[in-house]
């Protein structure tokens, strides 16, 4: 392997590691020996990983992590920083929308239930500044660290029905450049802050307005696809890469970005 893209010997923390975004991270990141701490807040999907990752002798540790308790999470850092002296990747997976906080096509936003959009908000939002908060305080001090937040195409232009989640992924992407300006400009250009803005993917969260239940394409799906021009979702492995890039050498002088990868969804204007 080329040194400038590697990760191996890196402390990775993930949060969000028991769901298909984070797994899948996770396994790339232990095929390119990087040492993986797993956090997630399901018992059954945490172990199920940690088997998963350590089944061919891969470093992994795992932890029972609420991204939205702070003091949780310190008490993790202090487990990591015990067993492993460091940390050096933060990838804040966690998130994504809940069933309450998808708008019904007949649905109207004004009868939508505060707390629904207090949840995803929230998840979403803090869900990724407080793992940075505590995860990125020691990064500071190494000076040294590399974080990587999960954006959104919401983030970029309007999409329907996902009002919450549009709002807290256009935070996130506002929170990233926000973070890597103070992380640079206070402790050096040694911790480095991007994001990634994951296309169009087929996964549990949102199977069912994708695909029909004959496994036929949504009108919504067909929407998706009109506006992509590979005209394809993407496969899930297909963000590995691209994070395994943010946190490599290759990228020390990038920090601030948020990085689409979507197959051109972004830049296409249907026309």
């Amino acid at each position: 392997m080329n040194e400038q893209f590697s990760i191996a010997g890196k402390v990775a923390v993930i949060t969000g590691a028991g769901g298909v975004l984070g797994g899948n991270i996770a396994n790339h990141f232990i095929a390119q020996g990087a040492k993986v701490v797993a956090l997630d807040i399901r018992q059954e999907q945490l172990d199920a990983r940690i088997q998963e990752l350590t089944a061919n002798g891969g470093e992994a540790l795992g932890f029972i992590g609420n991204v939205l308790d702070v003091e949780n999470l310190k008490e993790i850092a202090s487990q990591i920083v015990e067993k492993w002296g460091r940390i050096d990747i933060l990838l804040n997976i966690a998130g994504g929308n809940t069933p309450g906080g998808t708008l019904a096509p007949d649905a109207d936003f004004f009868d939508m239930p505060v707390s629904e959009w207090e949840k995803v908000t929230s998840l979403n939002m803090n869900g990724t500044v407080y793992p940075s908060m505590v995860f990125g305080k020691i990064m500071a001090q190494q000076k040294s660290g590399c974080i990587v937040n999960v954006s959104s195409m919401a983030a970029y232009s309007a999409i329907t029905r996902v009002p919450g989640y549009s709002a807290a992924k256009t935070a996130v992407s506002n929170f990233t450049q926000w973070l890597a300006s103070e992380m640079a400009l206070k402790y050096g250009e040694g911790v480095r802050v991007n994001a990634i803005a994951p296309g169009f993917f087929i996964g549990d969260q949102n199977r069912s307005v994708l695909i029909n239940p004959d496994g036929s394409l949504t009108e919504r799906s067909q929407k998706v696809l009109a506006k992509t021009p590979m005209k394809r979702f993407g496969n899930i492995s297909e963000l590995n890469g691209t994070v395994q890039f943010l946190c490599s050498e290759a990228a020390s002088f990038i920090t601030g970005i948020v990085l689409p990868v979507d197959g051109g969804f972004s830049s296409f204007s249907g026309v």
